[in-house]
């Protein structure tokens, strides 16, 4: 309902402000446990007794609670200024409001959040074993504590991170294409319903730029596949990442898988191209034999506690799946 100034807010009324599960979601369903794509997994606040007067106090925690969580989410509300006893409480027309726009950030991965968020460490480096001239295929896993915690790590803003570096000093044609392929991926993060690069340029083959971790399914999707798009590989070489998760849901915001795989490739393809022997010398194209070794780079973009958020789910353990390197016959 809609409120004004000098209404009578009601016990149940306040009540709903704070554990509606339901939209208009209370702060509690918002920062709480939450389910579907809702919840931090941080302290609820405290509902009121039926025919309870409302106290300053009680207003204040809620307050408070949706302070923390616009704080993290860099969102803008209005209705949440601090109450003495005896002052009139002429917000609650936003309330319901602010509210909405505070489930909207989350459910959708807390895009705007950036100072509530510290990038991690490297969490493992998987290295090609050789040089190749096919490909070099690397698969890690994500592994959370549970669905609860996989689900307040991405609504708060934490990310899957991303990035390919190449070992050779640039030798070869093949290796010159790689690293100008893996400066263009830059840090590539799965997000909870979104997933980008941080570099520029090339070809987007695929970029499933609108599909996160509610998105995933447990059968591999293509986030990306970035083709290098001029020189003598135009066309033919290219790297790709993919994702999916261990437990299949029924719809796009009820994941509550709590592992996440990735696979991470670099493919090479050389269309006409042929092979150095020393009697090619002119005429023909030559083929640079090898590229790599290349070596794909995993680590998690982790939630913080600078704005207001008390407990941080960062136990996500990285281990390695697979890691291939493919020649030609």
């Amino acid at each position: 309902m809609a409120y004004t100034a000098g209404d009578t807010i009601l016990d149940d009324e306040y009540n709903a402000f704070a554990t509606n599960n339901t939209s208009p979601f209370g702060i509690n369903h918002i920062i709480g446990t939450g389910d579907g794509a809702y919840g931090l997994g941080q302290s609820t606040i405290s509902t009121v007794s039926a025919g309870s007067t409302i106290t300053a106090a009680q207003w204040n925690s809620l307050f408070s609670a949706m302070d923390n969580v616009a704080n993290h989410t860099e969102v803008s509300i209005t209705s949440t200024t601090n109450k003495n006893a005896g002052d009139a409480i002429a917000a609650i027309a936003a309330l319901t409001s602010d509210l909405a726009s505070l489930a909207t950030a989350v459910s959708t991965g807390s895009p705007a959040a950036s100072s509530g968020l510290t990038a991690g460490s490297e969490d493992s480096s998987r290295v090609a074993s050789a040089v190749f001239d096919t490909s070099h295929i690397v698969e890690e896993s994500f592994t959370f504590d549970g669905g609860d915690e996989a689900r307040w790590f991405f609504n708060a803003g934490g990310k899957i991170r991303i990035s390919l570096s190449n070992n050779a000093t640039n030798s070869t044609g093949k290796d010159t294409t790689v690293s100008t392929l893996a400066t263009a991926l830059g840090n590539f993060d799965i997000g909870a319903t979104a997933c980008s690069r941080s570099g520029t340029g090339e070809t987007e083959t695929t970029f499933a730029s609108t599909t996160g971790y509610y998105d995933l399914t447990t059968g591999y999707t293509t986030l990306l596949e970035l083709t290098e798009d001029s020189g003598s590989y135009s066309g033919n070489i290219s790297i790709k990442i993919e994702a999916k998760t261990n437990a299949a849901h029924a719809d796009g915001r009820n994941n509550n898988g709590t592992v996440i795989t990735v696979k991470c490739s670099a493919l090479v393809d050389d269309g006409t191209t042929t092979d150095y022997t020393s009697g090619n010398t002119d005429g023909v194209q030559v083929e640079d034999e090898a590229a790599g070794t290349t070596d794909w780079s995993f680590r998690t973009v982790d939630p913080n506690t600078s704005q207001g958020l008390s407990t941080v789910y960062t136990n996500v353990v990285v281990a390695n799946v697979s890691n291939t390197i493919n020649n030609a016959d």
